[in-house]
């Protein structure tokens, strides 16, 4: 793949514009039947060409009512198909777009809003009290419009920019659990998520799409880069169908994937599990599956689905940042050890200790990455929202520092090995330690809380919370009461799932907490002593 290869000149308006010329008669997005959802529960599938006359439309009401070049607009609408033709509509006219966790309590939710400070709150009927209970939390109150309604777009509180959007527009800002505690808000410009398109559709290999002919099912949020950039970007620049479900769920799983004729899934690590789970059946390979492409499915596990399903899962690095991914997608592929890919024109990758000094192949290291020597930032996200600071020090040195823990064969093949970051990942959400941290600390009777993951048979990781209290209390009563302070005030996936009592944690001579001592090395934490299971009461609602 050339550096000229990849288009990040044109704005997501031309591209789309360039697709509805190219395939109007073609599928490009697809809801799966489901008789219990709130929404279409038929399902539906629009084509480019009926997609664009309700873009078309939306475009035009959003710019009678004033909104443009310099207007930013909040997105809390789960996966409706809505989600992504306003979003779609809003870009073409230079709106940036803040697409919302539905997962969210309402104080989440309006740090978000605050920091991003939107002009508009579009929401669906469903969701209006959530909406409203976010704005009470809120300093900083947009209007709400109610969409799948007749109610009219409130008019915008000031008057667009003249102009037309460029490659350079803010197109979209996805907020990034960060190490400090709070969601950072990455700024994603028009040609950055053009190139994430056109590069996805042109992996190569296994992974090669075919025009107009592929039919992608996501299973995953369109408030993540994931179905929201990577494969409806990718889809558009390859005149292919997203198949939008509500979420993952191993017994639609396969109902919904032949319903809808997918021949591309995306998968995090806890579908194999899941779906390997259940009993095998002589249908196993009655699909039209071509290709899986994803990221976490368990080394032990790789080889045992492709021959069971019938169909390569291609695993794969990004990251909201940039999200320029790489894959294993070329033959020999090295199934079950974690390789993601090596890096490729466009993409440099280096592998470093503490020092950024590089690393022998082999040894593990973080991963750093930039397009080039020459355009080091090209296809990479615009910098975080307000924080120049923490801006230039991801980019220190020249190259954007990932966070990820990997090692590089001899082949110059990458395979990943854990995060260096702060950060939990549990079914696919990043989650960050010390926001956890931050809130437990505001419990009367927390002293010392250090928070970090322990391993999860489905969900990859789980959160563990190690707690000193001031009372001393360390009973299962005490445990429950921190569980629900935590799911009162945190997305339900946040909050502990495992939680123990000690009496003083170690720290540094600084006061700082010695996470890595707390257990014995190599020790299983969920197996201590006098350790709480919490997780069956982590459920949405």
């Amino acid at each position: 793949m050339a550096i000229t290869d990849v288009r990040d000149d044109i704005t997501i308006g031309d591209l789309w514009r360039e697709a509805v010329a190219r395939w109007p008669e073609r599928p490009f997005l697809a809801v799966p039947p489901n008789p219990d959802r709130n929404y279409l529960p038929e399902g539906c599938e629009l084509t480019y060409a009926e997609a664009d006359r309700e873009i078309a439309a939306l475009v035009e009401a959003y710019r009678a009512a004033g909104y443009g070049l310099g207007s930013r607009v909040a997105l809390l609408m789960d996966n409706r198909p809505g989600h992504v033709l306003h979003r779609f509509a809003l870009n073409m006219l230079g709106v940036g777009c803040v697409p919302l966790n539905p997962d969210y309590r309402p104080a989440e939710t309006a740090y978000v809003l605050g920091h991003s400070r939107p002009c508009l709150l579009l929401t669906v009927p469903e969701r209006q009290a959530q909406a409203e209970a976010a704005l009470a939390a809120s300093a900083h109150k947009p209007p709400i419009h109610i969409t799948e309604t007749a109610a009219p777009i409130p008019d915008a509180p000031s008057r667009a920019r003249p102009g037309t959007p460029t490659p350079s527009t803010e197109a979209q800002i996805l907020y990034t659990s960060g190490t400090t505690g709070r969601p950072k808000g990455c700024i994603l410009s028009h040609g950055y998520e053009v190139s994430v398109g056109d590069w996805y559709a042109r992996l190569g290999g296994v992974a090669a799409l075919r025009p107009g002919e592929d039919r992608i099912y996501n299973p995953l949020p369109l408030y993540h880069v994931n179905a929201g950039i990577v494969s409806l970007l990718g889809a558009v620049a390859s005149g292919s169908c997203q198949i939008q479900t509500d979420r993952f769920n191993p017994r639609r799983w396969w109902r919904e994937v032949k319903a809808t004729r997918a021949t591309v899934v995306h998968y995090l690590g806890i579908v194999a599990p899941m779906l390997l789970g259940q009993p095998p059946d002589a249908a196993d390979r009655d699909h039209a599956v071509r290709l899986g492409i994803g990221a976490g499915i368990e080394p032990g596990l790789h080889a045992e689905f492709e021959q069971r399903f019938g169909f390569p899962m291609v695993e794969i690095w990004g990251m909201t940042e940039f999200v320029r991914v790489l894959g294993d997608t070329h033959a020999p592929r090295q199934i079950g050890t974690r390789a993601f890919g090596k890096a490729v024109p466009g993409l440099d990758v280096r592998v470093v200790d503490e020092h950024d000094r590089d690393v022998p192949d082999g040894t593990p290291g973080e991963m750093l990455v930039r397009h080039s020597a020459a355009t080091p930032r090209r296809g990479a996200f615009s910098g975080y929202l307000d924080n120049d600071t923490e801006t230039e020090h991801a980019w220190r040195g020249g190259w954007f520092h990932t966070g990820d823990t990997v090692w590089r064969g001899p082949d110059g093949m990458h395979h990943f090995v854990d995060r260096k970051k702060n950060i939990i990942r549990r079914s696919g959400e990043n989650i960050a330690a010390a926001e956890i941290e931050a809130l437990l600390l505001t419990h009367p009777d927390v002293a010392q809380v250090a928070v970090m993951a322990v391993g999860d048979e489905v969900r990859e990781e789980e959160v563990l919370a190690c707690v000193v209290t001031r009372s001393g209390r360390s009973d299962e009563a005490m445990a429950g009461e921190l569980f629900a302070f935590c799911m009162e005030r945190l997305a339900y996936y946040k909050a502990p799932g495992w939680l123990w009592f000690s009496s003083g944690l170690p720290t540094t001579g600084t006061q700082k907490i010695q996470k890595h001592v707390i257990f014995p090395d190599h020790a299983d934490p969920r197996k201590a002593p006098g350790m709480i299971d919490l997780r069956p009461g982590k459920r949405r609602g």
